[in-house]
C-alpha cells in the first residue's frame, strides 16, 4: 500500500463519458460561478477567494495531507481523524478543502502553523489540474459521498493516491450511480483505498465499482461533544419548567407540516399542565430569517437565540411557544436543553441527518420513516433504545411529549443513548493507520507526485 494505484484502463465508452462530462462541465462554468454569486448575498463567505474555484490562488507547501470536507457535518466528521492521524504523525501538514460556507468555518478550528484551507475546485479538467499543480499533495481523502468523475482522473493521472474515507453509499444512491455507471464506476475504481462505515455501504460501494474497499466504522461516534457547550444548554433549560421538544437540523418541506402540528399540540394542551416549547434549529443558516417568517406566520410567539445573548433565554424567551435556533456550532448545547429530538431530514423523504450527536449529548430521538442516509445508525438506535420511529410529525410530537413526561421512562433512554454512542467507537484510529501508510515515513521528504507521474509517462 506504499505505491499510488495505477490509473484504471478506460473503456471506449468510458473515455467518452469522461469527454462529456467535462465539456458539460466547462460550459456550466459561468451558471456554478453566478450561483455561488447569488448565495454569496446571504453567506458572504461564498463569494470570498473565487479564484481557488477555478485552481488558483496562493500556493501550498507539498507533500500535505489534503482532506476534503465539503460542508459542515463532513467537516465535524473529520475532526476525529485529523486529530488521531497528528497523534500518529505530529509533524503531518494539512490541506483542507470544502465546498460550503460552514464547512469553511468550521474547518478553520482544525488548523495548526503550517496547514492549509482552500475551496475544492469546481470539477472542471483545467481547474483540478491546476489545484495539484499548486498544492502537490502526497495523499488526497475524500469524506462520506465525495465522488468526482474529473477530480479523481486528474488525480490518477498525476499519481496522487485519493481514499475516500467515512464512506457510506444509500441504496438510492447506489442506483442513480448506476444509471450513469460509465461516468462513475471509473471514477469509484479510481479510489486507492475506500473505508466504509459498514458492511451494507461496503457492499454498495462495490457494486458501483470500488475496490480495496474495508469496513472501519463511522467517525461519527467518535465525535465528542464539548462540555462547555453542555454546560450551556443545560443552563439554558434550568428552572425553565416547561418540556422542551427540539426539531433538529430543520430542513425545507418539514417547517409547515412541523408547525401546524404544534399549533394543534398547543391547541389541545391542558391549562393545569406547563406548555411545552419548541426549539426549532434549521440545517442551513440561510433559512433563518425565513423560518421565523414562517413561525411568525403561523401565529405562534417567537424568541430567537440571537436575541438572548450570554444570558440565556430571558422572561421572553420562557414564555414563547418556539425557540428558533439561529446560531452556528451549538448543537450539543440545543440536544442538552432538549428533552427530546425529532430528527430533521427524516419526516420528508430526505434521508434523515446524524443522529449519534444526539445520543452522545444523552438525547433521546424520535425519527420519520426516511432515515435511508443513516440506515444502520437509526437501526441500532431503534435496538438500543435510544431512538423512536414515528408514522408523521402529529405522532412524533405525541411520542416525543409521552418520554418528556416520563420522568423514569426518560432518565433511562437518557442512559440508553449515551450508551448507544459510546459503543462503536474507534473508527478515527482504524482510519488514521490506513492512511498512514500513505504518507512517506517521518523525516523523510514526500515524493514529487507530478513528477513521478511524468516519468512513468515517459
Amino acid at each position: 500500500m506504499n505505491a499510488p494505484r495505477p490509473h484504471p484502463d478506460l473503456s471506449r465508452r468510458e473515455r467518452l463519458a469522461l469527454i462529456g462530462y467535462g465539456q458539460l462541465m466547462r460550459l456550466l462554468l459561468p451558471l456554478l460561478v453566478g450561483r455561488l454569486l447569488w448565495r454569496a448575498r446571504a453567506e458572504p463567505l461564498y463569494g470570498a477567494a473565487l479564484g481557488e474555484r477555478l485552481g488558483l490562488g496562493a500556493p501550498s507547501r507539498p507533500g500535505a495531507l489534503w482532506l476534503h470536507a465539503v460542508s459542515l457535518g463532513e467537516t465535524r466528521a473529520a475532526e476525529p481523524l485529523v486529530q488521531a492521524l497528528r497523534r500518529a504523525r505530529p509533524d503531518l501538514r494539512l490541506l483542507l478543502t470544502h465546498g460550503t460556507a460552514t464547512g469553511r468555518e468550521a474547518g478553520a478550528a482544525l488548523l495548526r502553523e503550517g496547514d492549509a484551507q482552500r475551496w475544492l475546485p469546481l470539477d472542471t479538467p483545467g481547474a483540478v489540474r491546476r489545484f495539484l499543480r499548486r498544492h502537490r499533495p502526497a495523499l488526497g481523502v475524500l469524506m462520506e459521498t465525495e465522488v468526482w468523475p474529473a477530480l479523481l482522473h486528474e488525480a490518477a493521472q498525476a499519481g496522487v493516491p485519493v481514499a475516500l474515507a467515512n464512506a457510506r453509499l444509500s441504496e438510492k444512491s447506489l442506483r442513480q450511480s448506476l444509471r450513469f455507471d460509465a461516468l462513475l464506476r471509473p471514477a469509484a475504481r479510481s479510489f486507492s483505498a475506500v473505508l466504509a462505515q459498514t458492511a451494507e455501504d461496503a457492499q454498495r460501494l462495490k457494486q458501483a465499482g470500488a475496490t480495496g474497499v474495508e469496513v472501519c466504522g463511522n467517525l461519527k461516534y467518535d465525535l465528542q461533544p464539548a462540555p462547555e457547550l453542555l454546560a450551556a444548554g443545560l443552563s439554558w433549560r434550568a428552572g425553565l419548567g416547561r418540556p422542551v421538544v427540539l426539531a433538529a437540523s430543520w430542513r425545507e418541506g418539514e417547517d409547515e407540516p412541523l408547525l401546524a402540528a404544534w399549533g394543534r399540540v398547543l391547541q389541545r394542551w391542558p391549562v393545569d399542565r406547563p406548555r411545552p416549547v419548541l426549539l426549532l434549529v434549521p440545517r442551513h443558516p440561510q433559512r433563518f430569517d425565513e423560518v421565523a417568517a414562517r413561525v411568525e406566520a403561523a401565529g405562534l410567539a417567537l424568541v430567537r437565540r440571537s436575541s438572548w445573548g450570554e444570558g440565556g433565554p430571558g422572561a421572553k424567551a420562557r414564555d414563547a411557544a418556539v425557540w428558533l435556533g439561529d446560531s452556528m456550532r451549538e448543537m450539543p448545547a440545543y440536544y442538552a436543553c432538549a428533552d427530546v429530538a425529532l430528527l430533521g431530514g427524516s419526516f420528508a423523504p430526505l434521508g434523515g441527518q446524524n443522529l449519534i450527536e444526539a445520543a452522545a449529548c444523552g438525547c433521546p430521538v424520535v425519527m420519520g420513516a426516511h432515515t435511508f442516509n443513516f440506515a444502520l445508525p437509526a437501526e441500532r438506535a431503534l435496538a438500543a433504545g435510544a431512538a423512536w420511529r414515528a408514522v408523521d410529525l402529529e405522532d412524533a410530537l405525541t411520542q416525543a411529549l409521552g418520554l418528556a413526561g416520563e420522568a423514569s421512562a426518560h432518565t433511562q433512554a437518557v442512559m440508553s443513548a449515551r450508551a448507544f454512542a459510546a459503543a462503536d467507537q474507534g473508527a478515527a484510529q482504524r482510519m488514521a493507520q490506513r492512511l498512514l501508510a500513505w504518507l512517506p515515513a517521518p523525516g523523510r521528504r514526500a515524493p514529487d507526485p507530478l513528477s513521478a507521474a511524468r516519468r512513468a509517462a515517459r
